[in-house]
């Protein structure tokens, strides 16, 4: 890990979405989509939203609107299932931040589309918390593996018990395992 840290220097993360609500609405309209493409679709759907980022403002959405933003019709009902769930208190994120990490977890994977990957990366991009390692992400796997010498990527399970070492600081682990699985890192 070592190369990989002297190779891409400090950790860097992108700054927290304004609120917990967008940050979310933000990560499913990236779910398994490039970068650029998703940062496209979320701006548009975003600027349909003439009241702002909102639950009421999602929920008084017509639905054509969300099509033309670019989101998909998985997307669409995942968006408006967290915009009721928040707005009917089921899911409510006031405070979220003094939740324990699997207590989020289990909080966001009420709604529809977000799973503990969705809500790990929650986790460390909108509340900061050091010690998360998404074992299920394939870029901290293949990157663990380049960073560590290994042939193959290991299996969650696997990587589960190999993060131990890098308690409590896991989220920075993870953070040089995607820049490991994106960047040439010499010998």
């Amino acid at each position: 890990m070592g190369r990989v840290i002297a190779a891409v220097g400090p950790p860097e993360l992108r700054p927290p979405h304004e609120t917990a609500f967008g940050a979310l609405v933000r990560s499913i309209t990236y779910q398994q989509l490039a970068g650029r493409a998703a940062a496209a679709i979320h701006g548009r759907f975003v600027a349909a939203l003439t009241d702002g980022l909102t639950p009421e403002a999602v929920l008084a959405l017509p639905e054509p609107a969300f099509r033309a933003a670019g989101l998909s019709g998985a997307k669409t009902a995942s968006i408006r299932d967290l915009a009721a769930r928040v707005a009917d208190g089921t899911v409510p994120l006031a405070g979220i931040e003094a939740l324990g990490d699997d207590e989020v977890v289990e909080r966001l994977s009420l709604v529809r589309g977000i799973g503990r990957w969705t809500a790990e990366m929650f986790l460390i991009f909108q509340l900061r918390r050091p010690d998360v390692w998404p074992v299920d992400d394939l870029g901290v796997r293949k990157g663990y593996a380049l960073a560590h010498g290994l042939s193959v990527p290991p299996k969650p399970r696997e990587l589960l018990a190999l993060g131990e070492p890098y308690r409590p600081y896991r989220t920075v682990a993870a953070w040089y395992c995607w820049r490991a699985a994106e960047t040439v890192v010499p010998d």
